[in-house]
């Protein structure tokens, strides 16, 4: 089976399992989420810190992202800018109106400023314990980290619910390592 094979049949297995989630499963792992950070701290704060508006069923960090904003974090939300493409940043702050983007996204207005986050809340389908990451297949974020990392350090924090923690990711060259994987229910370091 080719890779491209393995990775399409692990995100239809990953997006069936998180649609079997209550609303009851999603608040008290968003507040388990929130509650770990605080607990590991996988960045200083205060910092420049790029987050994402929940879609498909992901694990709600917007109480994460308000208690880094209460931390004096300057907030960003990607921005698609097209196939092939590494994502964009825009400031946000909690309140900001959001405008639809691409793919279901919400995203700032164009006319917020355009920042560099030196850490990322990064989402994802599954992840490994090797710190291999399973997106959505644009490769929007491999891109992004493979380009940050050239300029410097990019700290990238994989966000998810316990159960998407596998055992193994099918990966390629192109794709990213996590530094860190925070959940609803531990927290591991890629160092």
């Amino acid at each position: 089976m080719s890779l491209i094979d393995e990775k399409r049949i692990l995100r239809g297995t990953m997006l069936a399992w998180r649609g079997t989630l209550t609303e009851t499963d999603r608040r008290a792992a968003a507040n388990g989420l929130l509650a770990m950070f605080q607990r590991e701290q996988p960045f200083e704060t205060p910092a420049v810190v790029s987050g994402f508006w929940p879609i498909k069923e992901e694990i709600d960090i917007r109480p994460l992202m308000i208690e880094l904003f209460n931390q004096g974090c300057q907030l960003a939300l990607p921005v698609v800018q097209g196939k092939g493409q590494r994502l964009l940043f825009r400031a946000w702050r909690p309140g900001d109106p959001l405008e639809a983007g691409v793919f279901g996204t919400l995203q700032p207005s164009p006319k917020r400023e355009v920042i560099e986050p030196e850490a990322l809340l990064v989402p994802l389908l599954a992840c490994d314990e090797d710190g291999w990451r399973l997106g959505y297949g644009g490769g929007f974020y491999d891109r992004t980290l493979a380009d940050l990392r050239a300029k410097g350090r990019a700290i990238a924090v994989g966000v998810a619910f316990g159960a998407q923690l596998i055992p193994e990711i099918p990966h390629g060259p192109q794709d990213q390592r996590l530094d860190w994987l925070l959940t609803d229910q531990r927290a591991c370091a890629f160092v």
